[in-house]
């Protein structure tokens, strides 16, 4: 049986109710009485040390531990915490041919990012395309194709501002959270690694900063043949969660950090390939919303994300009772009626369900 603990007004009145048995004559619910006085404070102390207590049994189990208790929990099965990493990508410089730009050169864009050549290059005629890493890791190093980064300090013969290149610096995260460091350590205490098998592929992945969801599909590509495909819910939000980079044979990007890092883990006999699962956005139309304001909108259209994080997957089917029970959830919503899709969705092999426009009617 679990134990119930007391609430502090209980407490309180446990307390008054000892003092007044063992002290004839007394009574500890008087407003001016010292015994009343004495009471609230040790109650208030038994309440505080039962918090305390409450804690203490939450940490010990592994599901319900959190910060430091978490991260000690995963050491014990070599589940470790995501550091932040930095986004990285090319920036376009120009000026005169045969000018200089050495390694280290510092930029920054006009939210206050600044970012690190990772290289040099001398400008010939034409833009220069040199790669550069954020300075501080984090989402927030993330930048469109496009976004200009001006030069911190004046190089000769350089254009006072590069261009970031498309597809933008991506790759950006930030320290793993306690949801997502939990979700990793459950999956390697339920299974156990066994030297490569698919859900040791997928575990993999899932150690790469930024990488939220993976999935693993073994002879797809051919006997003795592995094929990786994850998503970066977070760090690529605009872009639905979509990795960002070039597959086989010339892997860059998003795609090439997590090829190396499996590269590395992987049983020599298995040939792998990493590839981004292609977006099927879906377009939802929904009649008869009530209340039909901004408010609920919002919310509407964040539990359809909700639910496609949850149940998406590269080639798995979504199926138009989960649309209708997302929209359902949504704070605020009384009634709906779902329009489009009017069946259920499947996807090709490779294709994952993305959310689309959302109509109302």
């Amino acid at each position: 049986m679990p134990f119930s603990r007391p609430p502090l007004k209980d407490l309180r009145e446990r307390t008054q109710a000892e003092f007044d048995a063992r002290l004839p004559g007394a009574d500890a619910r008087l407003r001016v009485n010292n015994l009343r006085v004495t009471a609230e404070v040790l109650a208030a102390l038994s309440h505080m040390h039962l918090n305390y207590l409450d804690w203490i049994a939450r940490q010990v189990i592994p599901d319900t531990a959190e910060g430091d208790y978490l991260e000690r929990w995963g050491n014990i099965f070599g589940v470790r915490r995501k550091p932040a990493s930095p986004a990285t990508g090319v920036a376009s410089f120009t000026g005169t041919p045969g000018a200089i730009i050495g390694t280290g050169t510092v930029v920054q864009s006009g939210d206050g990012q600044q970012y690190r050549t990772t290289e040099g290059g001398t400008i010939a005629a034409g833009p220069m395309g040199l790669h550069v890493e954020a300075a501080i890791p984090g989402r927030a190093g993330i930048q469109d194709g496009g976004v200009a980064l001006r030069l911190v300090s004046a190089q000769p013969g350089v254009a006072g501002v590069a261009t970031v290149s498309a597809p933008g610096l991506t790759g950006g995260a930030d320290i793993e959270g306690d949801e997502d460091m939990l979700s990793r350590l459950l999956l390697r205490i339920q299974t156990p690694p066994h030297g490569g098998n698919q859900t040791d592929y997928v575990e993999w992945a899932l150690q790469v900063p930024g990488v939220t969801r993976a999935w693993a599909y073994p002879g797809e590509m051919g006997l003795g043949t592995v094929t990786v495909r994850f998503m970066m819910d977070i760090v690529n939000a605009a872009q639905n969660g979509v990795p960002q980079g070039s597959g086989d044979p010339g892997y860059s990007g998003d795609l090439l950090a997590v090829f190396n890092h499996l590269s590395v883990l992987r049983p020599v006999t298995a040939r792998l390939f990493v590839a981004a699962p292609v977006p099927r956005p879906l377009a939802i139309s929904i009649a008869g919303l009530t209340p039909n304001t901004p408010e609920v909108r919002a919310q509407v259209e964040a539990e359809l994300r909700d639910m496609l994080r949850r149940d998406a997957a590269p080639g798995d089917p979504i199926y138009r009772s989960r649309i209708w029970e997302a929209v359902s959830v949504a704070a605020g919503e009384s009634h709906h009626a779902i329009q489009i899709p009017d069946t259920d969705v499947f996807p090709e092999i490779g294709e994952i369900i993305t959310l689309g426009s959302v109509t109302y009617l």
